[in-house]
């Protein structure tokens, strides 16, 4: 008995093995290269390798593995909680879906936005065996707003560009500790330790990376400040770890060394984001409102700040 698949526009010049592996989740990638080497599998009724290249509308036949061969290597799972709701969508087109992220949903693994939106797209999207929705960048479990979520190849390979071309401006909203005034640049070299999952600031190594945020102070009662904060690197843990180097660590963010705060969790939310070009009737910008946690602890905390105007608190808490 074997397994028949289709390919689609999106599967046209890749190669038999990574189409193989994308649709084959539960087959190793040396299972699959085994069943290649003894002929089993065959594209449009003819034996194929690896690394031949697929076109679009062909039939690919695998003869099925005995289960004992199959090993199982991925753990992405499928379930999604029936309760959790699909994410407010701020924009769809192109091939690109913008949502606003709830903080405490992680962007990728088991029940994430990832595998909610793709349970969600099943029997939406043409067939494809090698192309897999999926966030185009990453937000932290705790971190609110925008991610953008690719829907098509192209879609994703256009939004992929303008991130590596620096074509796509970030806004976040923070809460820090300690009294800001005006406008900061922070400029620092960054490095990652994979093993706490944590960033650091230091001195410029060979395997450091340079980070650039802009900040600007909307609010502060002398304990806490209400920043807008510009990125103009995309860094793990960016802001966070900024912040905490620059003594202003996120309100709550005890990872990286902020006090606890009512409410629990810290306060950093994906606001707004800019295009320079590429998707047509992209908002610009595009804003993601706030969720109502945030929104309250903006008010407890700056609602007797003679500097947070009526109108600025309309813009945040309001929205």
């Amino acid at each position: 008995m074997a397994i028949e698949l289709k390919t689609g526009p999106d599967d046209a010049g890749r190669r038999l093995d990574r189409i193989l592996r994308k649709s084959l989740p539960d087959y190793s990638l040396s299972l699959i290269h085994r069943l290649l080497r003894q002929g089993k599998v065959l594209v449009n009724g003819k034996r194929a390798d690896p690394d031949d290249r697929i076109g679009s509308s062909a039939i690919i036949q695998v003869k099925q593995a005995v289960n004992h061969d199959i090993e199982k290597v991925n753990d992405k799972g499928r379930a999604v909680p029936p309760t959790l709701p699909l994410p407010e969508i701020l924009w769809r087109g192109s091939g690109i879906i913008v949502f606003n992220k709830p903080s405490g949903l992680a962007s990728h693994g088991k029940a994430s936005l990832d595998t909610l939106v793709n349970d969600w797209l099943t029997g939406k999207l043409p067939a494809s065996l090698s192309f897999k929705p999926g966030p185009q960048h990453r937000l932290d479990r705790p971190t609110s707003g925008i991610i953008v979520f690719s829907e098509s190849l192209q879609g994703a390979r256009l939004f992929s560009r303008l991130l590596r071309e620096r074509k796509v401006k970030k806004t976040y909203l923070a809460i820090v500790e300690g009294s800001i005034s005006g406008n900061e640049e922070w400029q620092d070299e960054l490095s990652r330790d994979t093993t706490l999952k944590k960033t650091f600031a230091g001195d410029k190594t060979d395997q450091t990376r340079h980070a650039s945020t802009t900040v600007k102070a909307l609010a502060s009662n002398g304990s806490y400040s209400l920043i807008e904060a510009h990125i103009a690197t995309g860094r793990t843990h960016q802001i966070r770890a900024q912040a905490a180097s620059h003594w202003h660590p996120l309100a709550g963010d005890v990872k990286y060394g902020g006090r606890r705060i009512s409410g629990g969790g810290f306060f950093l939310h994906a606001w707004k984001m800019e295009l320079e070009e590429g998707f047509e009737g992209f908002p610009q910008p595009l804003i993601a409102p706030l969720p109502e946690a945030f929104r309250s602890q903006i008010r407890i905390l700056f609602k007797q700040n003679e500097e947070f105007s009526p109108r600025s608190t309309r813009s945040f808490t309001e929205e």
